[in-house]
């Protein structure tokens, strides 16, 4: 298999370690543009930490951009992943704004590195029950918008994760709901452990069986980031006559569960979940959209 922008070994890296770093997917202006209307949004002065209400928040989305026109380079690499552009749910993919803003989340305590014992490890996907072969988050990505430093709020991962998770979904075929308490017994098989960080305009792309979480900001510095998934066009095929055929994102299931190729169907009908925090984000929308229309 070819591909546009990944290099082999960066996409080697992808399907053993479950993701890749993509550098200088945007301009640092295109980004810096949108955090200071983030702030407008929130009703904070960013140079005045007194007024920063909350110490992390999830922003809705206020604007949304096409992926393939604001960044070439980072729609390049996911089709690359994903097996090209014709598996891609919605060739018009977009990003948009709403932030995960952490301001200071744990500033109050001494910055911890990543554990097995580190709060809150999931996998993403509260919309749909999760099967091995789910299409539904073909990929998932962590856009950053603004530089995150060491300590400075970087997404925790779990490379070794996709194994056990892997294992667990090939275990229950009947699906996995996306609040189960069998999650939970991820983290605890897992020793490999990383911070995420990067500059405004890079993108981490993940693979989406990754274990991850939510880390402290010491730093001082809001963090900026937004947490987008790319969906199929249809369920992952893991089992293909030809192995060459096999995106990396099916690879790197196929290599965590140590088999060529697998024949997986789910025993129950595929289902999405609306999840609450929809009518959350709704209801913040409309309040920045009142306190935006106040300042003009």
């Amino acid at each position: 298999m070819s591909y546009s922008v990944l290099s082999e070994a960066e996409v080697e890296h992808f399907i053993t370690h479950g993701y890749v770093v993509v550098k200088n997917c945007f301009a640092r202006e295109f980004a810096q543009k949108y955090v200071e209307f983030a702030y407008q949004r929130l009703g904070y002065d960013p140079t005045n930490p007194a007024t920063w209400e909350k110490a992390m928040v999830h922003m809705p989305a206020f604007h949304h951009f096409k992926i393939k026109e604001v960044s070439p380079r980072a729609w390049g690499a996911t089709c690359d992943l994903l097996g090209g552009e014709e598996c891609i749910k919605d060739r018009e993919q977009t990003w948009g704004d709403g932030f995960i803003v952490n301001l200071r989340n744990g500033a109050d305590r001494p910055w911890e590195p990543p554990t097995a014992e580190t709060e809150g490890w999931h996998v993403d996907g509260d919309h749909f029950m999760h099967f091995l072969d789910s299409g539904e988050q073909g990929l998932l990505q962590v856009v950053i918008w603004q530089d995150i430093a060491h300590q400075g709020g970087g997404t925790f991962i779990a490379p070794d994760s996709i194994k056990p998770v892997a294992a667990l979904l090939h275990a229950h075929p009947e699906g996995l709901d996306p609040y189960s308490e069998l999650w939970a017994a991820i983290a605890p098989q897992c020793r490999e452990f990383v911070e995420a960080t990067g500059e405004a305009g890079d993108v981490v792309m993940l693979h989406p069986l990754m274990l991850h979480a939510s880390s402290q900001n010491v730093s001082g510095i809001p963090r900026f980031m937004t947490n987008p998934c790319v969906p199929l066009k249809d369920p992952l095929n893991l089992h293909r006559d030809n192995l060459a055929d096999f995106s990396p994102v099916e690879q790197g299931i196929l290599r965590a569960l140590n088999v060529e190729t697998l024949d997986f169907t789910p025993t129950v009908e595929r289902q999405n979940v609306v999840p609450e925090r929809v009518r959350i984000q709704q209801q913040m929308l409309e309040e920045e959209r009142k306190r935006v229309e106040g300042l003009r």
